[in-house]
């Protein structure tokens, strides 16, 4: 393999002569953030502790869970990572079947969605990038789903998720 000669990494954002002591340990027996009949969301690492660089979340899904209707991001990347069991994933040209260790990447403005189609839990683990303040949205969702109508829809906007059933018919 050939490397090139100069390689270009980001600009420095630490400009001190010696290393500080900051990493964050979150040890796998910490109970979920969010808990519920459908599944449970852990937060790995947020907006606010990764001062935006990205938000990584480990999900729970439990069988037949609806997970996410097709939409995309305008600010943000999301990445799957499947840990366990399988996942229906909408790349947003076809569904594919995720399961342990396979990945997909989802750049900002690409049309994705999910779903649990099994009689089985599965687990993944959710990489947006740059960070955002989603744990709101992991919060509120279901409770605004169930109020659906312009108030999901403003919801879902403020949380840069942007889903195709909420614009169908505008513009025609």
């Amino acid at each position: 393999m050939s490397y090139l000669e100069h390689l270009q990494y980001p600009e420095p954002r630490y400009h001190r002569d010696k290393g500080e002591v900051n990493a964050v340990f979150r040890s796998a027996n910490t109970p979920p953030d969010i808990s519920s009949p459908g599944g449970s969301t852990h937060y790995l690492a947020t907006n606010e502790s990764t001062s935006g660089e990205f938000g990584l979340y480990k999900v729970e899904l439990g069988a037949r869970a609806a997970g996410a209707k097709t939409h995309f991001h305008k600010a943000m990347s999301e990445s799957f990572y499947i840990l366990s069991g399988e996942l229906e994933l909408y790349n947003g040209e076809k569904w594919v079947t995720g399961r342990e260790g396979d990945f997909l990447y989802v750049p900002v403005g690409g049309l994705h969605a999910f779903k649990n189609v099994t009689d089985e839990p599965m687990s993944m683990l959710l990489l947006f990038s740059p960070g955002a303040p989603r744990e709101e949205y992991f919060e509120r969702v279901a409770e605004m789903s169930q109020r659906g109508g312009e108030e999901l829809k403003h919801f879902r906007i403020r949380h840069d998720s942007y889903f195709v059933e909420d614009f169908e018919g505008e513009g025609e």
